[in-house]
């Protein structure tokens, strides 16, 4: 036995299968107890997991790395003559016996294409999101004294093959591997030895402030139905054989050895899967994951009706906006909004905010104190303050890194529907350097296009991204918005700030808080239609505005018909009315004319 660890059993009887018959696993995960009862390796310590189980990692693809051919199916050779057939598929190590060796010129073997995918546990998910999928994880048996690894028998490397075979000294190789790692680092000191690579740069998370987990998923079919920073949840073989590790490969022959080390990683550090069944996930939340076994207290909570929830909702955020009713219609707006469509010039749907004239009396706390109910109730987000430093050395966009083949991460690289809060108050008056520049560039494309630019050295790739951005900013912000509104503060409701933000938190209650969270989920992933009467009330609406206003153009009809769509979707509503773009047409003149009361800037912005 490769490790007597000990496994939970399955009521489908997953464990028993042969992982060569991937197809009868796949016709059991049809059934979505079977796939709620793998353990989850984003919450499972690797010590409780053996090689070879079978796992699940969620996640978003980071990269995508170079095609692999593989022995699908290879000849092995016993010292007795005698010859079998081995499979390779979802096997990272050839399995050899002791005296038997392969046949690399057999007529039977069969080469394979698989594909590796560097995929990183979601960045930016919130505290209530990570607990409640950790709620969701079958958590596997602990070992007791007489199953300790130090007793197992496992696997060791072949000193005749580049592959692995199975043995018995497994724990003489985990210590070899240690011993390599620290002679490459403090050993020999020649000049050609390369630097060793460190965990941070080899998990490559690209919030490195909330380090993600990584884990490299080897996908062996539908090669183009990946792409890179989209939602997955794997269902897999791991594969953490210690000899994976680049300090245990004979480097002769190797060209960079940079490359290596990043290309075979600890599996300690980062285990591998070979997948044979994914699910593409169309949102983070938890919460409505039919991927997920929801725990029984999951549905304790009452389900109101949509207007019910909205209500309360908008309360909520008025609480929190110093009583300013107008700004808690357009930030619910901005938090279930998404993009929906694109062309070759607009992503439509798209719903980029600034929110602006912050009373400078509430300044000190009170951005990072908003963030607080809001990550709340969003299932990703991140919060960055932007202050000279962090504009001038942080790491926006990905990059090509050719000496490992890595495309390392930046702070951009994130999960559809991750909501990103920009806080432009913590902005001091000093000079922005390259980095900085290049960084506003970088926020100011994926705010217009909803496109994130990776740099390739020689040329650059723009990508498709699904980011809502919220700016927080004293005056106009210097990013440019879809809607720029300021604040209209009540004069008590800033006097009475903390109190208020105190019962917004108090308001929460568990309960209420689950309703909040879907409510949103759903709002931003429901249909909505627009007939053909209303579309020519539209027309007509906008012909009107023209002639009132010479000014208006393409671009305010845009705006009005996103405002108008994401306050019908708001109100339960699945198709435009005259109500709502009524509605949105008078928000958006009170908007404007707030906008005329503020001071001119010399910075020229959408509105």
């Amino acid at each position: 036995m490769p490790c007597p660890m000990d496994m939970p059993s399955t009521s489908n009887g997953l464990d028993h299968y042969s992982q060569r018959d991937p197809s009868e696993l796949k016709e059991l995960l049809k059934d979505s107890t079977a796939w709620h009862a793998i353990p989850l390796l984003n919450y499972t310590p690797l010590h409780k997991l053996k090689d070879q189980t079978l796992v699940r990692f969620r996640g978003m693809i980071q990269d995508m790395m170079d095609p692999e051919i593989y022995l699908e199916r290879y000849e092995v050779k016993s010292s007795d003559g005698s010859k079998r057939l081995q499979h390779g598929q979802y096997h990272d190590c050839l399995k050899l016996a002791t005296g038997e060796s392969i046949d690399y010129n057999a007529e039977s073997n069969v080469h394979g294409e698989r594909r590796t995918l560097f995929v990183v546990s979601v960045p930016g998910l919130n505290d209530w999101t990570k607990e409640h999928e950790g709620k969701c994880s079958p958590q596997p048996k602990l070992l007791s004294q007489t199953q300790s690894p130090n007793n197992a028998k496992k696997r060791t490397l072949d000193d005749q093959e580049a592959m692995d075979v199975e043995d018995d000294n497994d724990t003489l190789l985990k210590r070899k591997c240690v011993e390599g790692t620290k002679s490459d680092s403090s050993g020999n000191s020649s000049a050609a030895a390369p630097a060793v690579l460190g965990s941070e740069y080899l998990i490559n998370s690209p919030l490195p402030s909330r380090p993600s987990m990584a884990c490299m998923v080897k996908v062996y079919e539908d090669f183009d139905s990946y792409k890179l920073n989209s939602l997955v949840d794997f269902v897999g073989f791991l594969s953490v054989d210690p000899s994976l590790d680049a300090a245990t490969i004979d480097t002769e022959g190797f060209d960079s050895l940079s490359e290596l080390q990043a290309t075979h990683p600890s599996p300690f550090l980062i285990p591998r899967v070979h997948a044979f069944a994914v699910q593409h996930l169309p949102h983070a939340n938890p919460l409505l994951d039919k991927s997920l076994q929801q725990p029984a207290d999951a549905s304790a909570s009452e389900d109101l009706s949509q207007t019910s929830v909205h209500k309360d909702l908008r309360m909520l955020l008025k609480l929190c906006l110093f009583d300013d009713d107008l700004a808690a219609e357009y930030l619910l707006s901005h938090l279930i909004s998404s993009v929906y469509s694109r062309s070759e010039m607009q992503s439509i749907g798209k719903f980029s905010l600034n929110i602006c004239n912050l009373p400078k009396e509430s300044l000190a706390q009170y951005t990072t104190k908003l963030y607080q109910v809001l990550e709340l109730l969003l299932p990703a987000s991140h919060y960055l303050a932007m202050t000279l430093e962090t504009m001038n050395t942080a790491a926006f966009a990905p990059k090509k890194d050719y000496e490992t083949n890595k495309l390392v991460s930046g702070m951009l690289q994130l999960a559809p529907h991750t909501h990103l809060v920009l806080d432009e108050t913590y902005m001091q008056q000093g000079k922005l350097e390259s980095n900085g520049v290049l960084a506003i560039q970088h926020l100011a494309h994926l705010i217009n296009s909803q496109e994130l630019k990776c740099d390739f050295q020689y040329y650059q790739i723009d990508y498709h991204v699904n980011i809502p951005v919220l700016v927080l900013s004293e005056g106009r912000s210097m990013l440019p918005s879809d809607f720029v509104l300021p604040i209209n503060a009540d004069a008590k409701a800033v006097e009475l700030l903390d109190e208020s933000l105190k019962a917004a938190h108090h308001y929460l209650q568990p309960a209420r808080l689950q309703q909040f969270r879907k409510y949103l989920t759903l709002a931003r992933i429901s249909p909505f239609n627009v007939s053909e009467e209303h579309t020519e009330m539209i027309q007509q609406d906008f012909v009107d505005m023209r002639k009132a206003n010479a000014k208006s153009n393409a671009d305010d009809l845009h705006g009005l018909l996103v405002l108008s769509r994401l306050l019908g979707i708001a109100r339960g509503k699945n198709a435009l009315d005259k109500e709502t773009w009524q509605l949105a047409t008078e928000f958006e003149a009170k908007r404007r004319q707030r906008l005329q009361a503020l001071p001119k800037s010399t910075v020229q912005l959408r509105n």
